[in-house]
C-alpha cells in the first residue's frame, strides 16, 4: 500500500516543510483513534517511527493517550507551543487549525 505521500502524482519526495511530528499530530488531530500501523502508512514512515514519535509527544505532554479497549485514542494539548525559539510564539492547535 502506498502512502499519500507517495501518490502524490508519482512526485519524488526527497523533503518537506513539516517534520514526521508534526505529521503525525495533523493525522491525530483529523483521526485521535487511527492505529499506528495506518499512521505509518499515512505519513510514509515505519511502525518503529511511529511508535517513537508516539512516545516522544507523550514525554513532552504534547499527547495524551486512553486506552480503550485494544486500542488507544490520542488527545492533543493543542496550547503547547512550538518548541524552535522563531515559532515559540504560536501554538500546534493554530499549526493544526492552519493545516485542517
Amino acid at each position: 500500500m502506498q502512502s499519500r505521500a507517495s501518490q502524490d502524482e508519482g512526485s519524488q519526495i526527497g523533503w518537506t516543510f513539516l517534520t514526521n511530528h508534526m505529521h503525525i499530530l495533523v493525522v491525530l488531530s483529523r483521526e485521535p483513534s487511527m492505529r499506528i500501523r495506518d499512521l505509518a502508512d499515512e505519513v510514509g514512515i515505519t511502525q518503529r517511527a511511529v511508535q517513537r514519535i508516539l512516545a516522544e509527544l507523550t514525554a513532552e505532554g504534547i499527547l495524551k493517550v486512553k486506552k480503550e479497549g485494544r486500542r488507544n485514542t490520542y488527545s492533543i494539548r493543542r496550547r503547547a507551543r512550538l518548541r524552535h525559539p522563531l515559532e515559540n510564539r504560536h501554538n500546534i492547535g493554530e499549526l493544526l487549525d492552519l493545516l485542517s
